[in-house]
């Protein structure tokens, strides 16, 4: 006896080719390794907007992506709302796929430049379909880029309501902040279920008021062929190489790590310390923010080198230069991907103790936690991995390595399965009482 193969449609805010944010490589991952896997066939649905030209009279374009893979054109996003005001495009364009593919289950990783209007038109047509989707920041939350730090500092954002919201945005009335979470919250509700690579997501989310038990923790997968080796260390062996990934903004506390890097004794730095700085962005900031980085760099001095943004399939070749990797973020963060990638390669971290990032790093087993925001516990950290010699060893031992997007894929499906059953068992009790 023969099957039909279970449909899934993968729903993108970006496609890899065009950006290459964490979120978007995970939810291609997802879409390989889906169809990797026997009596399934994934497709991968992803917007774009400008730059990128889209066609006269359709929201549908192709850019010689490979097949099976889809581009959605939209540019017309409320940041507010999270909403797409061109519903009609919607109903026509985004529903057409929709519709022709007729998937089983539709997996939305991400709604940023979407809309959430493109959840509820699915439910609306597709009655039966499951509709999953994946968190990978406080974005529906918190209306400050999904950070949950306070505008008028830094201060950790630990709940959120209208006033709270208001405090942070004086121009937007707290009734319109309710407005936005009721508007928000009713239409993610629409989903199934939900995932989140952390723990400490779905806490947040359940205390904002979505269900707990619509909740699945599953990490986002790697396509990694084989980890690199231990960096061949200079005479003296110390695993004195630092390494920092990921954009410079205010939120990353990269400001943080370079006054940490400045203060350490000469004595205790030496001549084959250094900080190695892979990230970009920093044009793009605010000025007074570029200014107060361009101060620490001179500070700094010849201990921190700029490399640049980078490739993430360069980051193998990266992780052979350094022996530590560094996340000071001054948010909560969810599931980085350098912290997948770092212990694929057997690079203990040295991480802020707050959020994913602390759930993730396990403090004296395969990494080091400093206080958040803290340069000064930030510099304690750093001097103990540079002068207790059995430290590296000691935290790479305790590593465990991150799931391959196979296997992500593989606890995906066993995920959609379980909703799906569990939609049948209602459906019964419901004509049984009937």
């Amino acid at each position: 006896m023969t099957y039909d193969p279970l449909r899934i449609l993968i729903v993108s805010h970006g496609h890899p080719s065009f950006s290459l944010g964490g979120a978007e490589i995970a939810s291609y991952n997802l879409h390989k390794g889906l169809n990797e896997t026997e009596g399934v066939n994934s497709r991968y649905l992803a917007r774009v907007g400008h730059p990128v030209v889209r066609h006269g009279g359709t929201a549908l374009l192709s850019l010689r992506q490979k097949e099976g893979e889809f581009l959605y054109h939209a540019d017309e996003y409320d940041h507010f709302l999270l909403s797409n005001h061109n519903t009609e495009e919607i109903e026509r364009d985004f529903l057409r796929v929709v519709l022709d593919l007729k998937p089983d289950v539709i997996h939305f990783h991400h709604f940023i430049g979407l809309g959430l209007e493109c959840i509820y038109a699915v439910r609306r047509a597709l009655p039966d379909t499951v509709i999953v989707v994946t968190f990978h920041e406080f974005l529906a939350i918190c209306h400050h880029h999904g950070q949950m730090v306070k505008t008028r500092s830094t201060n950790l954002c630990r709940q959120s309501s209208p006033a709270d919201c208001n405090a942070c945005f004086p121009d937007i009335s707290p009734a319109r902040f309710l407005r936005r979470e009721n508007f928000v919250r009713g239409l993610l509700q629409v989903a199934d279920h939900f995932v989140s690579p952390s723990r400490f997501l779905v806490d947040r989310y359940v205390d904002w008021g979505l269900e707990r038990s619509k909740f699945t923790v599953i990490e986002n997968g790697l396509d990694i062929s084989a980890p690199v080796a231990p960096r061949i260390g200079a005479s003296g062996g110390r695993r004195a190489r630092f390494g920092y990934f990921g954009q410079i903004t205010s939120f990353k506390g990269v400001d943080v790590l370079l006054d940490a890097v400045a203060r350490i004794p000469e004595a205790i730095w030496g001549e084959d310390a250094q900080l190695m700085i892979f990230g970009g962005n920093l044009d793009r900031q605010p000025k007074v923010f570029q200014e107060k980085i361009e101060k620490l760099i001179q500070q700094a001095g010849p201990r921190a080198r700029f490399y640049g943004a980078y490739q993430n399939s360069e980051m193998p070749r990266l992780m052979r230069s350094i022996d530590w990797t560094i996340i000071p973020s001054i948010w909560w963060e969810n599931s980085p991907i350098v912290i997948q990638e770092s212990f694929f390669h057997g690079r203990p971290m040295i991480c802020s103790n707050i959020g994913g990032m602390a759930e993730k790093i396990t403090d004296g087993v395969d990494g080091l936690h400093f206080r958040a925001g803290s340069s000064e516990d930030l510099v304690d950290r750093m001097v103990e991995a540079l002068t207790d010699e059995t430290l590296w060893e000691r935290l790479r031992t305790g590593i465990t390595r991150p799931i391959d997007f196979r296997e992500c894929a593989k606890q995906h499906l066993d995920l959609y399965y379980s909703i799906a059953a569990s939609r049948d068992r209602g459906a019964s009790r419901s004509v049984r009482s009937a």
